[in-house]
């Protein structure tokens, strides 16, 4: 069987981010593939901590030696089949989140006799973004640096897909928050219409991404 994991690099469980990988990992499944979910946020766990365990002489390649509660998801990580991250987009970047896990699964699989990548199988990838500003600002402002990140998972030799979500719900109710640089009304009116469709544009990828 088909294995796809499924992380989450917001630390929100239930909002536009966790929605969106919950409707992808349906999709996953509906493909005839095992899904397990995991809130990278309920982890315990840090971004590389440069300790070179894994350039030693005769390691194991694409493993991570530093022990925390992410060193078993990044082997199984390696093992997969189809990876779907989700990431909210704070300050114009990925979560901090996304970044601690990125290095660590990234770093063993680099060689650093001559740069060239230890990893030998092929895991599809999937990376949802979500973020608070129309398309259009997505497409000037921060569209270039996703792919970017988008691109750096291309040592894991899969087929690659960059989603963006834009102009989500940041809460349930303005009304509680000091946000009026922001229009309840016009927020409610784009989630309803374009939210569905967003959730079942990923849902169809996370089937694609996990045949």
């Amino acid at each position: 069987m088909k294995k796809t994991i499924v992380l989450n690099a917001s630390p929100r469980k239930n909002w536009n981010t966790a929605q969106i990988l919950k409707s992808a990992a349906d999709g996953a499944r509906s493909a005839g593939s095992e899904v397990e979910y995991i809130d990278l946020y309920d982890l315990n766990f840090t971004g590389c901590r440069g300790c070179m365990l894994c350039k030693r002489k005769g390691a194991e390649r694409c493993r991570c030696y530093w022990k925390d509660d992410l060193t078993s998801v990044l082997s199984r990580v390696y093992g997969t089949d189809a990876l779907l991250v989700g990431t909210p987009i704070y300050f114009g970047r990925p979560s901090s989140r996304f970044f601690a896990f990125l290095e660590r699964l990234h770093f063993p699989a680099l060689s650093y006799d001559d740069y060239s990548n230890y990893f030998t199988g092929k895991v599809n990838v999937g990376l949802f973004v979500t973020m608070n500003v129309p398309k259009e600002m997505y497409e000037q402002a921060y569209s270039h640096a996703f792919e970017g990140y988008a691109n750096e998972l291309r040592f894991l030799n899969g087929e690659i897909a960059l989603y963006p979500v834009c102009n989500t719900l940041q809460v349930s109710d303005y009304s509680k928050f000091s946000m009026q640089g922001f229009s309840e009304t016009d927020k409610q009116q784009i989630h309803k219409e374009r939210f569905p469709l967003d959730l079942k544009e990923t849902y169809d990828l996370g089937a694609q991404l996990s045949k």
